[in-house]
């Protein structure tokens, strides 16, 4: 029903769009907000299309809504005969909860020896800063991963016996009854529960059992949120519990732990090692029977499987205990995980449990990320850019979709299906993985909607595949063309095509025709030179990428008409030329990235009318092209949404006849969070003219400039109150940023000119630096790193009574050959980590225990001096491309 509705608002948008181009509109075109999308009912007098036009629209659209009729009525009959009924979900058909106890077999427990003597310090160890006598601790991980294995060593350790001297283990599970709760605790401190059903008795009751003692208190598996229930639990214990008392917590989900106010006391559990999960596989597989060289080998290869999980190790270990020959271990290690039964009802049980107490939305984000393959690196952005062209971000309000599918991205790394962080220096995550249980869990679940195929050899040609494939991805296609026979048989309902690790050389336009319902389409990576016209027939299409193929030289013009398009990516098509002149039909495109594309000298003239775009990556501005032609940096003014602009400067740009009283095409643009601005000629006046004339709104909260030659910094970069991440490569002079009261990471790059830093620096004149004791500059500045400082000697000693860099913690110098000293202000500094790389002057004065600058850093716990430049520390995709088109 989706894609009638969608093919019928397509249709009227395309419509509405022709009709403007008609009457020369070229400001402005309709965007999502002036037209009512359909839903339910599908008007038709009100729209005034060519007679001929409309009448063909309206019998195509009858018909569908026909066969979509017949379709409900033979499901109707269905129901009907086969006494089907209407339901909701129970909570009774839900996996079912096991029942936990404190008891442990600590014989087959391997890999946690660490973890459990973090855990027992932080159990028996006094604190001055303890809350009122009670101290909760939580244990995070996802299910399988051993949390309750851990409290139960902790729980059953002889110094933790002898410390509290009462232990109690409740089982809590969901919901979170507190009356059953207080029932057990009450138990387990050997007292009588009152003869009532009001739970002030109860607690009443349970504060009593434990007045005055120092107890342990373990509360397994917790999974609710409510802070209210958790508040009316956690007062009668600490008005019982002597000081000194602890609560021990294990959950899956990171808001538990926010919750009990205990995010710095939190222990995250980890996968184990292979060599452990072995360990365990090995005792549950071989118990009571002697080992065999040949099972043994086959048997550390199934151990792989488990990638760390200790469930899903004791789980086959336990499968083949009784499995006696070769062949059947053979059979097991060759076999996908989901297939096997054991899996499936014992490994996957948690999984589910976690999967249920998801929302509906976040469930459907979930299963989506099995598109990807097993230990892919997923970028943050981009996987919500997916999760919106499937339409899965749905917003009742006014809430944008990708601040929906930002929420849906933290609610999934909060209940760890999710691992592997990589954060940027704010630290925010914007790239992990998912672990490969969890991907074969999802895959379990997915299993007759998405579809992974290796193309092997060199057939390129898709297998038939069956009429419920929604998504289907595409992996180790080898050098050919990507083709078709029979491709899904009679019906065709295909919503992604993606491909991963493939060099697919063509698009063969007879595949792309079968492809009518197709919503996202990922070709990144391959070498593709050229994309068939037919593409403009995929009405649904939301998202195109089709980034790093190098050969490709130009898009068909037929990609204008995908009025649907939200996301078209394009990064590091190194041949690209340009773009399609009527791009400013794709009104509803939002993200637009072409970095790295060098030949792209310029974007066509309907990009200023894309009022919608948030994103616009890469942006190449005076290549010389007539202004009838080419995107000019006035033609910013109108993108009034962008909230991540990059812009390169690769020519003579000229402003306009009265741009320049108009003011900056920035300015106004109040959503405008990052900025990064690439001149790459060497014509410093000129740089700084373009500069200051690229002024933004004060929102802006990261800058990245290069500027070769630049002889000032912009004079509107003081003005950036919010502003918290700052990257300058190649200016001549260091800018006055001591000043910024929200700069939290600061990067200068390059900077030839810069032989001394100081007061100017600092944001301070010499003459007051003195009598300024009471300013502190750089208050929040947490990360700061000099880079390729090559003529820089001398950081300037300040007045002592000043303070600088109060919040300072990491602190870096690669290649910065002539400097020799650093400032004495470093001592008071809470540095805790100092990188210093290819710097041989300095790293002789910073030698440990005998250079002259040993006794300023002395305090810093990580301290790494090398003598070459690694630049792995640099991972942002945005400083990446800029990288990559300074290389080039």
């Amino acid at each position: 029903m989706d894609n009638v509705l969608d093919e019928w608002n397509t249709e009227i948008l395309k419509q509405q769009i022709e009709k403007q181009e008609e009457h020369g509109g070229t400001t402005s075109l309709v965007t999502e907000k002036k037209m009512m999308p359909v839903c339910f009912s599908i008007p038709s007098s009100c729209f005034c299309f060519g007679q001929v036009r409309r009448i063909i629209l309206h019998r195509d659209i009858a018909l569908k809504i026909k066969n979509l009729n017949e379709n409900l009525d033979e499901i109707a009959k269905q129901r009907e005969t086969y006494n089907f009924r209407f339901t909701e979900r129970m909570i009774s058909e839900q996996p079912e909860r096991e029942k936990t106890s404190s008891f442990v077999d600590e014989s087959i427990i391997f890999g946690r020896e660490q973890q459990k003597e973090v855990l027992v310090s932080k159990l028996l160890n006094e604190s001055s800063q303890e809350e009122r006598g009670l101290l909760v601790i939580p244990i995070v991980g996802m299910g399988g991963m051993g949390k309750t294995t851990l409290a139960q060593l902790a729980f059953n350790d002889e110094n933790v016996k002898a410390c509290f001297g009462i232990r109690i283990w409740v089982c809590v599970s969901d919901p979170f009854d507190e009356m059953k709760i207080a029932k057990a605790i009450i138990s387990g401190a050997k007292a009588v529960s009152p003869n009532s059903d009001e739970l002030e008795d109860f607690f009443q009751c349970m504060s009593e059992s434990i007045k005055g003692k120092k107890f342990l208190l373990v509360l397994d598996d917790v999974w609710t949120e409510d802070q209210r229930k958790w508040d009316r639990l956690k007062l009668p214990l600490i008005q019982g519990g002597a000081h000194g008392s602890r609560i021990l917590v294990t959950t899956r989900k990171q808001e538990v732990a926010d919750m009990m106010g205990a995010p710095t006391r939190t222990i995250y559990l980890e996968r184990l090692s292979e060599q452990n999960c072995l360990s365990i596989f090995n005792s549950m597989a071989f118990y009571n029977r002697d080992k065999d060289g040949v099972l043994e080998a086959i048997g550390e290869e199934i151990a792989k499987k488990c990638k760390g999980l200790p469930l899903a190790a004791k789980t086959l270990g336990s499968l083949m205990r009784y499995k006696k020959t070769r062949k059947e271990w053979q059979e097991v290690l060759n076999s996908k995980i989901w297939d096997l039964e054991e899996v499936e009802q014992q490994v996957f049980q948690p999984l589910l449990l976690s999967y249920f107490d998801l929302a509906l939305t976040v469930k459907r984000c979930l299963l989506y990320c099995v598109i990807f393959p097993k230990d892919h690196l997923i970028d943050k952005d981009y996987l919500i850019e997916l999760w919106m062209s499937q339409d899965y971000l749905y917003s009742k309000g006014n809430t944008e979709k990708e601040i929906i599918g930002q929420r849906c991205f933290d609610n999934l790394v909060m209940r760890s299906f999710f691992q592997d962080f990589e954060e940027d220096d704010n630290g925010n995550i914007w790239r992990c993985k998912m672990h490969d249980i969890v991907h074969d869990f999802l895959q379990f679940l997915t299993l007759n909607e998405c579809f992974t195929m290796e193309v092997k050899g060199g057939n390129n040609t898709i297998k038939p595949l069956g009429d419920k494939i929604h998504h289907l991805t595409l992996m180790l296609a080898p050098k050919g063309p990507l083709s078709c026979v029979s491709f899904f048989g009679h019906k065709n309902d295909l919503r992604t095509l993606a491909t991963f690790d493939s060099k697919f050389t063509i698009v063969v336009s007879t595949l792309i025709l079968q492809l009518k319902h197709l919503r996202t389409l990922k070709l990144s990576g391959n070498s593709i030179e050229e994309f068939p016209e037919e593409i403009g027939e995929l009405v649904h299409l939301r998202f195109i990428d089709l980034s790093e193929n190098y050969g490709l030289k130009k898009l068909p013009k037929a990609l204008c008409n995908l009025y649907n398009l939200q996301t078209l990516r394009l990064n590091m098509c190194w041949k690209l030329e340009s773009l399609p002149q009527s791009m400013g039909k794709l009104i509803n495109l939002k993200h637009l990235y072409v970095g790295g594309c060098f030949e792209l000298k310029y974007l066509p003239k309907g990009i200023g009318r894309l009022t919608n775009l948030r994103t616009l990556g890469g942006c190449p501005f005076g290549s010389g092209k007539d202004d009838n032609e080419a995107f000019k940096l006035g033609d910013l003014r109108n993108l009034d949404q962008l909230r991540e602009l990059w812009i390169k400067i690769v020519g003579e740009v000229k402003v306009a006849a009265g741009e320049g009283e108009k003011g900056s095409p920035l300015e106004n643009k109040q959503q405008l969070s990052n900025l990064i601005i690439l001149i790459v000629w060497e014509d410093g006046e000129r740089s700084a003219e373009i500069l200051n004339f690229l002024q933004p709104h004060p929102n802006l909260e990261c800058l990245v400039i290069k500027a070769p030659n630049a002889i000032i910094a912009p004079n509107w970069i003081m003005s950036l109150n919010k502003l918290r991440h700052v990257s300058l490569k190649r200016c001549e002079v260091l800018p006055p940023l001591g000043k910024l009261p929200s700069l939290e990471t600061l990067w200068l790059w390059e900077m030839k000119g810069v032989k001394k830093v100081g007061v100017e620096f600092l944001g301070m004149e010499k003459e007051t630096s003195s009598a300024s004791s009471c300013i502190t500059l750089f208050p929040k500045l947490k990360r700061l790193r000099f880079l390729f400082m090559e003529a820089w000697e001398e950081w300037k000693e300040e007045d002592p009574n000043i303070t600088i860099m109060p919040c300072l913690s990491s602190l870096g110098f690669y290649s910065c050959p002539r400097l020799k000293t650093l400032p004495n202000f470093l001592r008071k500094t809470p540095l805790q980590t100092l990188n210093i790389e290819d710097s041989p002057s300095l790293a002789r004065g910073c030698e440990e225990g005998r250079g002259k600058e040993w006794p300023k850093i002395s305090h810093i716990p990580n301290i790494t001096i090398r003598g070459k430049f690694s630049g792995s520390n640099f991972e942002d995709e945005g400083e990446a491309i800029v990288e990559a088109e300074d290389d080039v």
